[in-house]
């Protein structure tokens, strides 16, 4: 009975699981690419630039009104910089009608006619007035060609490599062209600025009669925005911001737009659109519908995802005096997301740039950091666009490292000038000293030495001397005791006994041998032997006074031998 239940539960798994497993088996696959009918086109992110999709992007194609774009961003310029005001008042002057087509977009401006130049503006974008466009022209640079020239050369700072104008509206001209990807750049700058953001996303406007003129009411001919539109009517798409049509015969349907969506904002530009009879009589727009199918097709595919997070350590940064081994731990401040397809993308072709600020100003950093402290910056790119960028801040607090900041409080006192002079000075007196220690225990040694060798001459020479008058009986009492002269010797710092014959009667003393004394009892007493007088070498500190007494007496007797021969 069991074994009958467990049936249709197998078979109802095996039926989810074979309707899962072609979802399963494309979740590596990438998007597919949407299918469009016009000539070119280009969808990429407006934050960062990054191409999303491209047909024929980088073709030369006549851009038609999309010119228009360029000639309101300069004047919004102009005003953003204080040059002009959109309450001017601006007189159409002979070039209003100049280069002008007999079907071209238009109304109806007339020379001498005078509105403000807010009035024109809006006239260029909503109802694509070719004459306007002089106008403006003339009133923000002084001529058309000066005009003219400043959009090339703002178009070259965007960006734009394959794009030259060579008037102020679109109309057809073989030297003036641009591609859909240069298109974008210039779509995407546009819409950065507020005032230009404010009139391109504009329905309806009424502008005030003028002095040749009654009120005009306008309305705008981008069908994505604007679902009264008698132009392109039945494309309105609720997530479209602003925009600009163009069309000609030689550059076909044209539409630079913006949508946004859930915070996420696009900017497309399809060129080369046809049109096409339906089966109803209505005429289908395919730059229309193309950028439909565009929005369409990213909003379904694409998502925000997270590529950078806060909580994510990035790279350490060596710090001085720091505990924990000298090093900050470094994280991201804000998340980084980016659009990113759903499926088949490989987080590998980020590109990360990181920049410490101290290593790139050549500073070096010191603890203590406090923790969150900004110390670079990291960028996160895709295929060559900037997808964001976060300041890397501390992860927690650096602490001091007390040790490491004892030795260097250390070396930087002795990194004084004034204190190495002393401690050199120091040095030298001490070398000094020690050097005077050496020589004085040299000297010293060499004077014992010499006071040593002294006496042993003396102890050799005194049984040669006084031998004989000891061992030879003393004559009768009769005579007088004869006085035996015993000579002192001298030593000089060298050792070597020195005799001076001008010096023995100085230096001559009487001896007690060959005497007779009386006994007491007046009778003679033998003749005692002669005893040698042997010198007993000073110690001590009397060593020492005596061998500088010797040593600064030969010297003066030195200096005075010298004096004597000179």
């Amino acid at each position: 009975m069991k074994k009958i239940k467990l049936i249709p539960i197998i078979l109802l798994s095996a039926l989810i699981l074979s309707a899962l497993t072609p979802a399963l088996a494309d979740a590596s696959d990438e998007p597919a690419a949407p299918e469009l009918l016009s000539g070119a086109a280009v969808i990429a992110e407006a934050g960062s630039g990054r191409v999303l999709y491209e047909l024929g992007g980088s073709e030369r194609r006549y851009p038609a009104s999309i010119t228009k774009e360029m000639t309101v961003l300069l004047a919004v310029e102009a005003i953003e910089r204080g040059e002009a005001s959109l309450g001017d008042a601006v007189t159409a002057g002979p070039e209003t009608l100049e280069g002008m087509s007999p079907d071209g977009s238009t109304e109806e401006v007339k020379e001498g006619e005078t509105m403000s130049l807010g009035d024109l503006l809006y006239c260029a974008m909503l109802s694509s007035a070719n004459e306007v466009c002089n106008v403006i022209a003339v009133h923000i640079s002084g001529s058309i060609e000066s005009f003219v020239a400043e959009m090339n050369e703002r178009a070259a700072a965007i960006g734009c490599e394959d794009t030259h104008f060579a008037n102020t509206h679109g109309l057809h001209d073989e030297d003036h062209y641009s591609t859909a990807y240069d298109l974008m750049l210039i779509t995407r700058e546009c819409m950065t600025h507020e005032l230009f953001l404010e009139i391109a996303s504009t329905t309806r406007y009424t502008v005030p009669a003028t002095n040749m003129s009654g009120e005009r009411s306008l309305s705008n001919t981008n069908g994505l925005i604007n679902p009264e539109t008698r132009a392109y009517p039945g494309y309105f798409y609720e997530y479209a911001r602003a925009g600009k049509t163009g069309h000609t015969n030689e550059a076909g349907f044209c539409l630079a737009s913006m949508a946004e969506r859930e915070g996420v904002e696009l900017v497309c530009v399809v060129l080369g659109g046809r049109a096409e009879a339906n089966s109803d009589g209505s005429t289908a727009y395919t730059n229309f519908s193309d950028s439909r199918t565009l929005y369409n097709w990213v909003f379904s595919n694409f998502s925000m995802q997270e590529v950078l997070s806060t909580t994510e350590i990035v790279t350490g940064v060596t710090v001085n005096l720091a505990e924990d081994g000298g090093q900050a731990m470094l994280r991201p401040q804000a998340a980084i997301e980016a659009l990113l397809p759903n499926v088949g993308f490989d987080a590998d072709e980020l590109e990360r740039s990181v920049v410490i600020f101290s290593e790139r100003d050549g500073e070096t950093l010191t603890a203590p950091i406090a923790s969150g402290t900004v110390l670079g910056e990291i960028t996160v790119s895709l295929d060559g666009a900037a997808l964001g960028t976060s300041s890397l801040v501390t992860s927690g607090t650096v602490n001091l490292a007390r040790t490491e900041f004892m030795k260097m409080e250390i070396a930087g006192f002795f990194g004084n000038l004034w204190v190495q002079l002393i401690v050199a000075a120091l040095i030298a007196a001490a070398a000094l000293y020690i050097y005077s220690v050496v020589r004085y225990r040299k000297l010293h040694k060499r004077h014992l030495r010499s006071l040593a060798e002294a006496r042993e001459r003396a102890a050799e020479a005194a049984p040669a001397a006084h031998g004989p008058a000891a061992s030879t009986a003393a004559p009768p009492a009769a005579k007088a005791p004869a006085e035996e002269p015993t000579t002192v010797l001298r030593t000089t710092g060298s050792g070597r006994s020195v005799r001076h014959p001008a010096e023995d009667e100085k230096t001559t003393v009487l001896s007690g041998v060959g005497r007779r004394s009386a006994a007491p009892d007046g009778a003679e007493r033998p003749a005692q032997p002669k005893v040698s007088q042997r010198p007993v070498p000073p110690t001590g500190d009397k060593a020492r006074r005596d061998y500088f007494e010797e040593f600064f007496r030969s010297k003066g007797g030195q200096n005075g031998e010298n004096k004597d021969n000179k």
